[in-house]
């Protein structure tokens, strides 16, 4: 363990960081949300990070994103965002896998006994669904976040369970998707309370050369601090229960 840890040990112990420093987290989905959650993971000394996406860096993620900046545009969020973990913390495996997220690759995750938690920030309800049911019947620990935009107030995020969560159109969604196929609600999510301020109209979401075309959905409006302040929340999660 580098000396970058230091400030940890005070508060986790040398029992606490060689506890981390042994565990495996999976972000699905690294763009405002997951990005963060890796980066706070990764500087808490968690050993091994696996980083799932297939986007790429666009001008729309600036205002939002640690991956993104002018010199980043159009280079793979995995890569760029693995670059960044090896260079804070060289002791933390970081694993890069550019791909979405179909029920195929969702079982395999879901049953991989190597990965102890999995940080869900995907956008797509469909692949969230698929990824949280299986998590949830194969016993997998995951977290997932909700919606970060159309939301200004930081006072408002909070960690609640699925069936709890309050004025988030993601999670009444999801519920709905969840529900169908008779899945559990009794798992962790980070959501905000406060109303969502009203989205762009629906628009076509763009096919792109790894994954499908989505179906039109709305574009909503973001802040600078507000999904960051999810992947903070989620990673603080992350860490307190593989502590205990």
């Amino acid at each position: 363990m580098t000396g970058s840890c230091a400030r940890t040990e005070i508060l986790l112990g040398q029992l606490g960081l060689a506890r981390l420093a042994e565990t495996h987290v999976l972000i699905a989905g690294v763009g405002g949300v997951g990005g963060i959650c890796a980066e706070s993971l990764c500087r808490a000394g968690i050993g091994k990070l696996t980083l799932v996406d297939f986007d790429v860096v666009s001008k729309t993620d600036l205002n939002r994103q640690i991956t993104a900046l002018h010199s980043t545009i159009g280079e793979l969020k995995v890569n760029v965002l693995a670059d960044r973990l090896n260079d804070i913390n060289p002791d933390t495996v970081v694993v890069k896998c550019n791909d979405f997220i179909d029920r195929q690759k969702a079982e395999k995750i879901a049953k991989d006994e190597d990965v102890d938690f999995v940080a869900d920030c995907i956008d797509s309800i469909a692949y969230k669904t698929l990824l949280i049911d299986c998590c949830n019947k194969n016993d997998k620990s995951i977290i997932s976040s909700m919606g970060a935009g159309g939301r200004l107030d930081p006072t408002k995020v909070k960690i609640s369970r699925m069936d709890k969560t309050e004025n988030c159109s993601l999670a009444r969604e999801m519920r709905k998707q969840l529900r169908r196929i008779d899945a559990s609600l009794k798992f962790p999510v980070v959501h905000s309370t406060e109303l969502q301020i009203k989205a762009l109209p629906h628009q076509d979401v763009a096919k792109t050369k790894t994954a499908p075309a989505g179906r039109p959905r709305a574009v909503n409006g973001a802040i600078s601090y507000m999904p960051n302040i999810f992947g903070l929340m989620m990673s603080g999660h992350i860490i307190q229960t593989l502590l205990k």
